[in-house]
């Protein structure tokens, strides 16, 4: 991946490709335009497609755009917590992504949110990351790559997606497993745009196609990535550019100094700062399963993030405690444990060989939480769960 597109995520739960969309936030205001009618574009075949998409790592053409990341996953009604990285933010909201870039070593990203926004701003080997709320800056310092290649640039915790990064994840999951075909070209951001179909063989993936946007004129950048659900006419999830320019940035788009009275705190690459990206000692999830068919399976910690409590079994037992209960005294919002407890209630319980516990399905995602403390997520039916929670229990 481009050292543009390697930017980190919001503190989600990490899924494969497969498994896209239940990373994704629900639509709440600014949809993704699609085209009326389809632009006259060259004719190419699925695999001239596929083999354009799929390659497209190298460096991307300059351009200034604004990315929208929506979804209507289906999921129950959760109280608001008010903060945009919270689980309530993650499942249900509209994430905004503004983007300058020029070149690796010349970046500018802006996520906006209710009242608050977060700037990153790199300019050559210097890192800005400005966060509103708090008027907090970190100034990293990216050491030369041995190769004389661009460091890496990192983010701020809550990045939503590019449409080149959810391309990747996509992409990562195609194979024999999968059919390839193309649909009409339609236009994206004022761009014409080719539109690569990739559809799961199986019927136990809850995803009936995902749709990739390549721009008909600016080396295949991906401008569009749609899921949507089995038999639904509709995305289920998308993120998109909803305006591009492929020209370069003025230079004064990547100048930075830190606003009066902000905190200014100066790191190395390495250096942890509450902007970084998520912790790298964080234990990475189990995937069972491969390509449309992937289910991971989520550390012990995974809901004790959302409750405070020690595990995933007794973090669903106090989330329980806490449905309909009111958020802690001045927290000014709804606390995680009786967002974790909404969740809760609208599942299902269930139980088989492989034990007990509560289901969670949405039009694209499976949730199972088992009674044994285990996390399972998919983008697949019950019985895919139930099987890999056989092979973990």
């Amino acid at each position: 991946m481009n050292p543009m597109l390697r930017l980190s995520r919001r503190a989600r739960w990490a899924v494969p490709g497969g498994v896209l969309a239940v990373t994704a936030a629900i639509t709440a205001g600014s949809m993704i335009t699609v085209a009326q009618a389809s632009p006259e574009l060259p004719a190419r075949t699925p695999a001239q497609l596929l083999a354009a998409a799929a390659g497209h790592t190298g460096v991307p053409p300059a351009l200034t755009g604004t990315v929208v990341e929506t979804a209507s996953l289906g999921i129950p009604d959760l109280p608001s917590t008010g903060s945009p990285t919270s689980i309530t933010s993650l499942l249900a909201g509209s994430h905004t992504l503004k983007v300058w870039y020029a070149d690796p070593e010349h970046i500018r990203l802006a996520v906006p949110v209710t009242m608050s926004e977060t700037d990153l701003i790199r300019n050559g080997s210097t890192v800005w990351i400005w966060q509103s709320q708090g008027n907090t800056v970190t100034r990293m310092l990216l050491p030369a790559k041995a190769d004389g290649t661009p460091e890496a640039t990192p983010a701020p915790a809550g990045t939503p997606l590019t449409p080149q990064q959810a391309a990747q994840q996509v992409l990562a999951a195609v194979g024999p497993s999968t059919t390839v075909s193309v649909d009409p070209a339609a236009t994206v951001a004022g761009q014409a745009a080719y539109e690569l179909v990739l559809a799961p063989k199986s019927s136990s993936s809850l995803i009936g196609k995902v749709t990739i946007a390549l721009d008909g004129q600016h080396t295949d950048v991906p401008l569009r990535v749609q899921v949507f659900a089995r038999g639904a006419t509709t995305p289920a999830f998308q993120v998109g550019y909803t305006s591009v320019d492929f020209v370069k940035p003025a230079a004064a788009n990547f100048d930075f100094t830190p606003p009066p009275g902000a905190k200014v705190t100066t790191t190395g690459s390495t250096g942890s700062s509450p902007a970084h990206q998520a912790n790298p000692q964080q234990s990475a999830p189990k995937v069972i399963g491969q390509d449309w068919l992937s289910v991971a399976v989520l550390p012990a910690d995974a809901l004790s993030g959302i409750s405070g409590t020690g595990n995933a079994a007794s973090a669903a037992g106090q989330a329980a405690q806490n449905v309909g209960g009111s958020p802690g005294a001045g927290s000014g919002s709804v606390d995680n444990a009786a967002i974790l407890g909404a969740l809760l209630k609208a599942a299902t319980p269930v139980h088989g060989t492989w034990g007990s516990g509560k289901l969670l399905r949405t039009s694209l995602v499976s949730i199972l939480i088992t009674d044994s403390g285990k996390v399972l997520v998919g983008s697949v039916t019950p019985a895919v769960l139930y099987s890999a929670a056989a092979q973990v229990k």
